[in-house]
Order: structure tokens, then sequence, then C-alpha cells
């Protein structure tokens, strides 16, 4: 297909690199000269000089013959406006646009027909649903659902006490007594599809597929003690910060009476301490969420944040717009013991020195806005058998995906050891109505079951098919 996209900041030139893998055709739009002559020779794609939102710009970028126009500059109105633009043009157009301001999001979507937008994503709103989701339920590096949250694949460390150390996979489910599967192991930085014979070792991080009843056993069994998370720590006053605070105070109130903020739990038991070096920012943030605790200060201090309590959260979530400070800050909470220590990574993520330092769990707000746009582009491509649900694990070095089994879908009822799949790919878990199975070599697949499957390499499995030799 071809496929514009306006705004060569960090997700777009991620967009760019991945789409150009799939063999799309791409042009990308920014008008900063000096961003695009850095990435122009680095991707197998074409760079138009110019604004984005001028119907100029988009003709010279080919948008009358384009099927789909990304809009991702970093501001919301120019992509609203380019997306509209676009759609003038070209009616048959394909649109999306990222949206980070919370002013914007609700009548953005109530509009979205207006603005002749296809999709909204927000990666911001993204990012703090799934920071809420690994602080409600602790225990787990990473979790990413399928089949509407039945099947999860959880990503685990092994640590020097893990009951899981220097274990055959042969012997796992003896040793965890249920039925799981070890999909993906990361050792040293690199990304390896076990066998049975693999043997696990300290350090390794692993991505373990189950139903999602079966994750609390899973845990129990590891003697993985997961306490409820009663006080969370955000440090940064970001958007990310702002969505996150949001979701888990929904309840709080203030004291009308004096003035003075109560400390009101929610129904989620869930007390929000959010921390930022800027006042203004404090006194925004304090005025549209007033059931929270604000505090202004220095986050890089470690004397400041033991002044406020850091020992005792229950986790520690570390949002501010540096990297390198957010790494800093998880590892202040992992000397304190916080239970679980969160951090937003948009630059230097999947680097072995992060995996070496054991910061607790990383989230990247780009990959999974890049995910959601990469899903739409592939049901876009294909009409038929295209993925329900996709996310990438192994630090970007494998995909799991989830496709609804239709008439196109080959080798139906066919027993999974007579299908020649190919290299690299593994099916691991079938959905048939509300039973989930982790599938054997007699397993098979029928029309209406949904088939995860998860990919590794270079391979692009657009499409249930593609996973045949």
């Amino acid at each position: 297909m071809k496929i514009l996209i306006a705004g060569d900041g960090k997700l777009g030139e991620t967009l760019a690199k991945q789409l150009s893998v799939e063999k799309h055709d791409v042009t990308v739009v920014d008008s900063n000269p000096s961003v695009l002559e850095t990435d122009v020779g680095r991707y197998d794609v074409m760079y138009v000089q110019g604004n984005c939102a001028t119907m100029e710009t988009l003709r010279q970028a080919g948008v009358e013959q384009a099927n789909l126009l990304i809009a991702v500059t970093g501001s919301d109105e120019v992509n609203l406006l380019c997306c509209t633009t676009a759609h003038w043009i070209n009616p048959h157009l394909h649109t999306i646009a990222r949206i980070r301001n919370p002013e914007y999001v609700e009548q953005t979507y109530a509009m979205r027909d207006a603005f002749a937008i296809s999709m909204i994503v927000n990666p911001d709103q993204q990012a703090a649903a799934e920071i809420e989701r690994l602080i409600k339920y602790p225990g787990f590096l990473k979790r990413e659902s399928f089949a509407k949250g039945r099947m999860e694949i959880v990503e685990l460390r092994i640590d020097a006490d893990s009951k899981l150390r220097d274990v055959t996979l042969n012997s796992l489910n003896s040793i965890v007594k249920c039925k799981v599967l070890v999909c993906a192991v990361v050792r040293e930085g690199n990304a390896v599809t076990p066998d049975g014979n693999f043997i696990l070792r300290e350090g390794d991080r692993i991505f373990v597929t189950a139903p999602t009843d079966t994750l609390s056993v899973l845990l129990k069994n590891l003697g993985i003690i997961t306490r409820r998370v009663e006080r969370v720590m955000i440090v940064g006053g970001g958007k990310v910060s702002y969505y996150l605070a949001q979701a888990l105070q929904k309840h709080a109130t203030e004291d009308r009476d004096t003035g003075i903020l109560k400390r009101v739990l929610p129904r989620s038991g869930i007390d929000v301490q959010l921390v930022d070096i800027d006042p203004e920012r404090c006194r925004s943030i304090a005025d549209q969420l007033p059931g929270i605790q604000v505090v202004c200060g220095d986050a890089s201090s470690l004397s400041f944040l033991e002044s406020i309590g850091l020992a005792q959260s229950s986790a520690l979530v570390a949002l501010t717009g540096l990297d390198e400070l957010n790494m800093v800050i998880a590892l202040y909470g992992k000397n304190h013991n916080v239970p679980q220590v969160i951090a937003k990574m948009s630059r230097i993520e999947n680097s072995q020195v992060i995996d070496n330092l054991s910061i607790g769990s990383m989230i990247s707000p780009r990959s999974l806005c890049c995910n959601t746009i990469i899903r739409y582009v592939r049901a876009m491509q294909n009409q038929t058998g295209a993925a329900v649900t996709m996310h990438t694990i192994a630090d970007g070095n494998a995909e799991a995906i989830e496709f609804s089994i239709d008439q196109s879908a080959m080798h139906c009822n066919v027993p999974l050891k007579k299908l020649k799949i190919r290299e690299n790919v593994l099916i691991v878990g079938i959905i048939r109505g509300q039973y989930i199975e982790i599938p054997n070599g007699d397993s098979h697949y029928e029309v209406g079951d949904s088939v995860v499957i998860v990919s590794s390499g270079n391979q692009i499995i657009g499409q249930f098919n593609d996973i045949f030799a």
C-alpha cells in the first residue's frame, strides 16, 4: 500500500522503519529539514519537506494515490487539520491521527466523522492503561492480553532464588503445577525460541502463555508474593502521569469546607502521590485532579524521595521526560525494596544495559502506539484472516498475534503435529468459546476459534495462512 506519515519524530521514524520492512510504499513528510536529513538513507522511504497540513505539500507527497495517512506530528491541531485536508483531497483515504491533549480526547472521538479520522491513537493514554494493569495485578514485568482478556502472555525474570533456575522446560509444569507454555526467552539481550530441553538460567526473562485465571496459580506455586497495592508514587507530571493518576484515583474528593485535600481512598484502595519539579505544572495537576497528593520537588535527589515516603510505597512509577532519570529513579526504588517498579523508556528501550540493571517493568508508549497502527495497516491489507490483537514481545524480537479462524483458514480440524508450520512460528493458544487450550500435537483448531501464535525473526505474519511453510 502507499502510506503517508506526517511527522518524523520518534513515532514517525519507528513507523517508517517497520512499514518499509513490510514492503509498503512509504513517504514521510516533515517541516524540519534537519530532522529529515538525519533519516534520509536509513530506510527505504521517500521524504518530503513541508507543512503536512497544506494541500500543496500533501499533493507533493502523493496523497491522491495514497491508501493511508498517519498524522503523528508534535501538534494535535496539525494532525487534525492534516487528516481533514488529506481526506478532502482523497475521499477514499484512511486516516489515523495521534491526539495527546486530554482536553481534546472526548470531543475528538465525538467529532471523528467531521474530522474525517478513521482511527485515533493516544500513546500516553495507552501507556497509562498498561501501567494501571500492571499495578492492579502485580507479579509480572509485562502482561499482554488476548481473547478479550481471557488469555495472556506474561513476562517473568529468573532471579537467583527462583524455583525455575536451572530447570529444563520439560520439567516446568511439574514445578508450577499448572499448564503453561514458555514461548520465548531473552538471555543476555538475545531472544530465542526454546524447546523442551532448554535450561532456564539466572537472569533470563521468560514469556509465558497461560489462561488469565491460571496466572494467580502460577505466581503462588513459584512463591512470588503479590500484595495489594495501596500507595503509588508517580514521578513526573506529563500526560502519561495525568492519565494514570486519573485512572487510579477516580473517586478521590476534596473537603470543600476546609479546602484541605482529603486522602480518601477510592474503591480500588490505591492512594496516589505525584511528584514533579515544576511548580506551575504541580498546581495545574492539583487543580485538575484534586483527589491526589501533589508534591513539588527534585526526584533526582534520593534524600528528597526518602523524605516523602519512597520506602513506604507499594509501587514506584518513573514517568519523567528523560529515560536516564527514569532509570535512576527506578534503581532508587529497587534499592529501597519497593515491591513494584515501573519505568517509561522512550528512546533507549530494549538495551542490553537496561536489562542487566534489572530495574523492573519498562513501558514504551511509542511501541504500544506503533503496534496499534501496524495492526490497522495489516487489517487494511488483509481483509480476510487479519489479526485481531497484536503485541510485540521479547524486546521487539517476536510478535504475539491473535487471529479469528474463518472459512478462509487452511487445515481446520487437522492435528497440529501434521501441519507444516514455518520456522520460528509457534501456535501457543487455541480459544474455543469459553475454553482456552495450551495446545499440544494432538490439538486442532476449527472455524469460529481464535488462535494465538508467536512469530520470531524477520518474517511478517499478516494473515493466519502466512504461518504455513
